[in-house]
């Protein structure tokens, strides 16, 4: 048996020190596997100036280091789940989520004010337009800037007065140690995540047996479970990672919930609702699906592709 494997990430901070825990896992399994990182620049590393929005091609973030998967020149490839298309490649396989950290989003300024302090004179950035759009929904008259970099580029970016405050993921933050720098929380009823945030995945060459059976060792499968109907409720609703979907699944004692939120860009328009069972082989990100049709997501999604188009 080959007593390597090669490991690709990305080069951030964040994604070294998660694609070392998922190591640190695999390392309590396979003692005689030797682990080598390659690091990997991915287009969103590079084009830091091209905004967030849904004309980016999927796989912004993970695309080239999913090459060398199928190219075999790495074995596995350690992601942040949220930054995965949630289309499946044939070629591809995801054997392990590790077990989630935080889901939630988290409000980070400048002068240590909450949320609520803020309003069109403070510039809020994010990455994200799902952030923006529930910030303004929130409030519409906040000022709210795309901002791009890793976790310590855009804490700087605020730190030196680019922006007054940002909104960004609680797990990364936390990961990081850098939670001091966190003045709010936001709980699932005021914000809500993106499907899969907190989540490590770990992925593979389907064809890979080997790779297969070493990997899944380290799955969690109650989040496995909820990441999945949270992923496949924005597939089902035709988004993608950079679109204005949020969606977070977990269990309260023997019942799996799951909640959506579809919000048109300027937030004025929002379809929220939620699922649940005790059954966990319900499918339960069609039920919440069937829902929002019902309640003319197609309106807003329509609404969301003719401004982005402009």
């Amino acid at each position: 048996m080959k007593n390597k494997v090669i490991v690709g990430t990305r080069t951030s901070k964040l994604a070294l020190f998660q694609t070392n825990k998922v190591i640190f896992e695999l390392k309590k399994n396979f003692r005689n596997i030797e682990f080598e990182i390659k690091e990997v620049k991915t287009k969103g590393d590079i084009l830091l100036n091209q905004t967030l929005d849904r004309n980016l091609d999927k796989g912004f973030f993970v695309k080239e280091i999913q090459q060398l998967i199928i190219e075999e020149k790495i074995d596995i490839a350690v992601h942040s789940l949220k930054d995965l298309p949630v289309e499946n490649d044939d070629r591809l396989k995801i054997s392990a989520i590790l077990e989630r950290g935080n889901p939630q989003d988290v409000f980070i300024s400048k002068s240590k004010k909450k949320l609520d302090s803020f309003g069109k004179d403070g510039v809020i950035g994010t990455t994200s337009l799902r952030r923006k759009a529930q910030l303004l929904k929130i409030n519409p008259k906040l000022t709210v800037k795309d901002i791009r970099g890793n976790v310590d580029t855009r804490i700087n970016k605020m730190l030196k007065g680019e922006f007054d405050a940002l909104v960004m993921a609680a797990a990364g933050i936390e990961r990081l140690n850098l939670d001091h720098h966190i003045t709010e929380y936001f709980n699932h009823k005021k914000f809500l995540n993106a499907p899969g945030q907190g989540a490590i995945a770990v992925e593979h060459s389907k064809n890979n047996n080997r790779i297969k059976e070493i990997v899944k060792k380290i799955n969690h499968s109650k989040t496995m479970l909820c990441v999945n109907h949270e992923r496949n409720f924005m597939k089902t609703m035709g988004g993608g990672c950079n679109y204005p979907i949020g969606a977070y699944s977990y269990f309260d004692g023997d019942t799996l919930y799951l909640k959506g939120i579809i919000l048109s860009l300027d937030g004025k328009d929002c379809i929220k609702d939620i699922v649940s069972t005790k059954n966990f082989t319900d499918n339960l990100s069609q039920e919440l699906s069937e829902k929002f049709i019902k309640k003319d997501v197609v309106q807003i999604i329509n609404k969301i592709d003719s401004e982005i188009r402009k």
